[in-house]
């Protein structure tokens, strides 16, 4: 069999260092893991370059834990030893095809808000043996499903995108079916990649607000990956964290309409406001100008929306958690990375509550949502 472990990750972040992977390596040491994870790093920024080295080394790297649970101050270093191999994909591609012909058996991912896009110079020569790596992450998928196809064309593949798109399993397979069918892939191939590849839908929801040099990251005590239940599903871990679900559209509205809305209007009259720089959530929220029209926000414009839709109890519980959450002394979530592709993730967070409103509450006003859109 091909060297290699049996988690494959696409991504770098500390997001991903604080959650996936700090998830697994938790589990390891309960033995409720399923091994461990090779790391590709995709971009060719230099930093990147370098935390992805740093966190494939033996003695791991940190994850600072800090925040508020039931109102008392939490503080932890964890240490993560789940990452054992690290790749670039433009340097090692050969190495990575070989790894998912072999033991590769879940592929996780998490490539930012444009990271789905597809590449012009991206064809069907990207599958040829010995091709250069695509630039896309959804032609990269192909090219190594592809293999696996080749390779173990009777064996089950999971996919775990943690994209912060609704249904994501579900969409990041009609690019990848899409793509297939432009490059003329065969129809056997692409009726496997229906029958034996699970693409899950799953929501990942944490606040990790900072990046530890070489790798690491700091992130709050609260922690969720809910996945869509499906059959043939293999997950990474057992963990408290890992919630297996058959309603994740109940989760994915609490979070992308209330902490990411939450987050996203906040960013917005920051950008508009021109206000300092380095100021951080903590701070927006303790400043009235700020604060005051969030709420607002949240209790005219999105709570109506809760309320239609049978969610409204459940929705003002997470609310009430997330100010705690928002108001972290110890965090320092800057907005400025928060407004980072910042139109995009207004189209994500917001626009879908008034779509919501309109078909379900068609007189609910939205002032401030719609002030928000407007100014993009």
């Amino acid at each position: 069999m091909a060297p290699g472990h049996p988690i494959l990750q696409f991504g770098t972040s500390r997001f991903l260092q604080a959650h996936v992977d700090l998830f697994v390596s938790e589990a390891a040491e309960r033995g409720e893991a399923l091994g461990g994870i090779t790391v590709v790093q995709s971009t060719g920024n230099p930093t990147s370059t370098m935390r992805m080295q740093a966190m494939a080394r033996d003695e791991g790297f940190p994850v600072l834990v800090r925040g508020l649970v039931n109102g008392q101050p939490v503080e932890q270093r964890k240490t993560c030893r789940s990452v054992r191999e690290a790749f670039h994909a433009a340097n090692d591609w050969p190495a990575i095809r070989e790894r998912v012909r072999g033991p590769v058996r879940v592929i996780v991912s998490n490539t930012g808000d444009s990271g789905w896009a597809l590449a012009a110079g991206d064809t069907a020569a990207c599958l040829a043996a010995t091709a250069a790596a695509p630039d896309s992450f959804p032609a990269k998928l192909l090219v190594l499903l592809h293999d696996r196809w080749h390779a173990q064309p009777d064996a089950g593949l999971t996919l775990l995108p943690c994209e912060l798109v609704s249904r994501n399993g579900e969409r990041l397979r009609e690019i990848v079916v899409a793509l297939a069918r432009e490059w003329r892939c065969a129809p056997a191939f692409i009726d496997w990649l229906h029958v034996h590849v699970v693409w899950a839908n799953s929501l990942v929801d944490r606040i990790v607000s900072e990046a530890l040099e070489p790798a690491g990251a700091v992130a709050e005590p609260y922690a969720l990956w809910a996945i869509e239940s499906q059959s043939g599903l293999l997950l990474p871990c057992r963990h408290p964290a890992v919630v297996l679900t058959d309603s994740l559209a109940r989760f994915e509205r609490l979070k992308l309409f209330l902490l990411n809305l939450g987050h996203t209007l906040l960013a917005d009259l920051w950008l508009r406001g021109s206000l300092a720089a380095d100021m951080t959530v903590l701070q927006a929220m303790q400043e009235p100008a700020l604060r005051q029209p969030l709420e607002e926000a949240w209790q005219q414009e999105v709570l109506p929306v809760f309320d239609e839709l049978g969610q409204g109890k459940e929705a003002r519980s997470y609310l009430r958690d997330m100010r705690d959450r928002l108001l972290n002394p110890f965090l320092a979530h800057r907005l400025a990375d928060i407004a980072q592709n910042h139109e995009q993730k207004q189209a994500r967070r917001l626009q879908p509550v008034v779509d919501l409103a309109r078909r379900h509450v068609p007189s609910l006003p939205q002032p401030r949502l719609q002030a928000a859109l407007a100014a993009r």
